[in-house]
């Protein structure tokens, strides 16, 4: 379990939606997977406005208006992650794309709302628009995504930058480098560390050191890493899946405890990082 400001306890795993939203051909199955998702216990779910340019938006709006519908789960009972382009997030813009970003997922509120990665809009302008948009109750918290330590510490020297919950990064077993000094600067903080892409766009399920580990676990590769990660405090994994089994399989790997020996093993063969290294974007 993450905590977000006002003790607000929230799994560890959520549900990617990089992707989705891309093809007319498969938005029913799309919308299906996200409302399966939610039938089976995923609480978090990301996504982002440029996802198959809102289509993503529209659909985990469509899931989550089904599962309102069928008393599936209570709205208060989901934490819903959406971000803004870098190009929009002027302190006007800001305001006008999470308007959209809200009609596209049917909500009055967005529970998480991020800067996708930095551009060329001051920063000071961007935390404007979003405690703006706190103010008005049209998001619950705020953060960013692929900020690297000195980003951070600029944005927390802007008036209202300390209320950044959250960096979204590209972190997994095989790109480690964000735990060398970024992640203990956000834990020390209070700042989630929202991993995507977790399995490293599928690479680690085929990784044969990782493979053996699991296996002598009954687990596989997936469910180690992303158990791995999860078992690290403050740190939420979210990955995307649209295959209902997949799901299962992931949301199953919460019940995984990682031993001394698993630990061990696993820093064997994917080691920590020694120094300071950029961070990854995909």
């Amino acid at each position: 379990m993450v905590t977000f400001p006002g003790d607000e306890v929230w799994p560890a795993l959520g549900l990617g939606t990089w992707r989705m939203g891309e093809s007319a051909a498969r938005r029913g199955a799309e919308v299906a997977a996200v409302r399966a998702a939610i039938e089976m216990g995923f609480r978090v779910i990301d996504t982002a406005e440029m996802y198959g340019e809102g289509g993503a938006e529209e659909v985990v709006g469509s899931a989550v208006a089904q599962s309102l519908r069928a008393g599936a789960v209570r709205r208060d009972e989901l934490f819903i992650v959406s971000k803004v382009y870098p190009h929009n997030a002027s302190a006007a813009g800001t305001v006008a794309a999470c308007e959209r970003s809200r009609q596209r997922l049917g909500l009055d509120h967005i529970d998480c709302y991020l800067l996708h990665w930095r551009g060329d809009v001051p920063l000071d302008e961007t935390i404007t628009a979003f405690e703006q948009l706190r103010a008005a109750g049209r998001i619950r918290h705020w953060g960013v995504s692929n900020f690297d330590l000195d980003d951070l510490e600029e944005m927390l020297a802007i008036d209202g930058g300390e209320r950044c919950t959250t960096n979204q990064i590209y972190y997994a077993l095989s790109t480690r480098g964000p735990a060398f000094a970024l992640l203990p600067w956000q834990a020390a903080r209070g700042i989630v560390t929202m991993a995507y892409s977790p399995i490293d766009q599928g690479a680690l399920a085929r990784n044969a050191a990782l493979r053996a580990i699991a296996a002598r676990r009954s687990l596989t590769p997936a469910q180690l890493a992303l158990a791995w990660l999860s078992a690290q405090p403050g740190v939420m994994a979210i990955p995307k899946s649209s295959d209902v089994a997949r799901l299962k399989e992931n949301l199953d790997s919460r019940d995984v405890e990682i031993s001394p020996e698993d630990l061990a093993a696993l820093d064997r063969a994917f080691p920590p990082p020694k120094r300071k290294t950029p961070l990854t974007m995909r």
